[in-house]
């Protein structure tokens, strides 16, 4: 927990080469300083893999860094992500968790892609080659390949025909539902925050009784600005926001050369900063 005053906007979601970004931590870092932010969130699948790395980085460069997590969680048949600031790192909840949602992503990777090999040259091989040692195995790697192959142009592509759902190749993975993922979070001393909640429209946030239900479970927060929320989702979300009490934080979701998404495209205010690092427990930031 940090009690002193933040004067600066962050980006509160990155991802690196641990999950599905494609810059290292390091690498990562020096983007956040060439694009002037002072303070950002590194926030890889389901992992805590590249803290230390991004850590050291964030230290030679004076950047702020918060470390965090996006975990992944289900609602029915919907994938829900929960961020989480300063979670513990050794927390075994949270941990097996993590690593069972990993696993099930690994398996399910490997069955998409058996199904995609019936039609396409594409191997196991293939997707590993695009990965780093350590990292969290999912579709954008698989993408990633196809791009290689030459099955697609860029990984949206890939994601828009044949990693889509209607082409028949989809698998789902094990995820917790979001209240479990929640909970977890806080008990790890974390402070959680729904991901990017307004991508399908207005029609499709999620539903008030529900949010409330999250609120009560210790949700902190709306990631409200994003840039794959739609412009009809967000008064809608910024109304949900404060009729339960929730902050409301922004991100650019940056993965490198995996998303148009560029860093520092949208920031959370320092005022909302400064409430997540007093009530974060489980971990410490880097703080110039």
């Amino acid at each position: 927990m940090v009690d002193a005053p933040f004067a600066v906007a962050a980006d509160l979601h990155a991802h690196t080469t641990i999950s599905d970004g494609t810059d290292t931590p390091t690498e990562l870092v020096a983007a956040a300083s060439a694009a002037g932010l002072a303070a950002l969130a590194i926030t890889d699948h389901d992992s805590t893999a590249g803290w230390a790395e991004a850590s050291d980085a964030a230290r030679r460069r004076g950047i702020a860094l918060i470390p965090g997590i996006e975990l992944s969680t289900r609602e029915q048949f919907t994938s829900v992500h929960v961020l989480g600031y300063l979670v513990d790192p050794d927390d075994e909840p949270l941990l097996a968790e993590m690593s069972r949602i990993r696993d099930s992503r690994m398996t399910r990777a490997e069955a998409i892609v058996r199904r995609i090999s019936a039609d396409y040259d594409l191997t196991w091989d293939d997707v590993l080659a695009q990965t780093s040692a350590g990292a969290t195995i999912g579709r954008p790697h698989i993408a990633d390949a196809l791009v290689a192959r030459g099955h697609a142009s860029t990984r949206s592509d890939a994601f828009a025909g044949i990693l889509h759902w209607r082409s028949g190749y989809a698998q789902p993975h094990y995820a917790p539902d979001p209240l479990t993922g929640i909970r977890l979070i806080r008990a790890a001393g974390g402070v959680p925050v729904l991901a990017h909640p307004g991508t399908r429209g207005a029609e499709d946030v999620v539903p008030d009784r529900r949010l409330g239900r999250f609120a009560d479970a210790g949700l902190f927060g709306l990631e409200v600005d994003h840039p794959e929320n739609t412009d009809a989702a967000k008064p809608r979300l910024r109304e949900l926001a404060r009729r339960h009490g929730l902050a409301i934080t922004g991100s650019s979701d940056y993965h490198g050369r995996g998303k148009v998404n560029r860093l520092g495209q949208y920031t959370t205010a320092p005022e909302v900063v400064a409430r997540i690092l007093a009530e974060g427990h489980g971990s410490e930031p880097v703080l110039p």
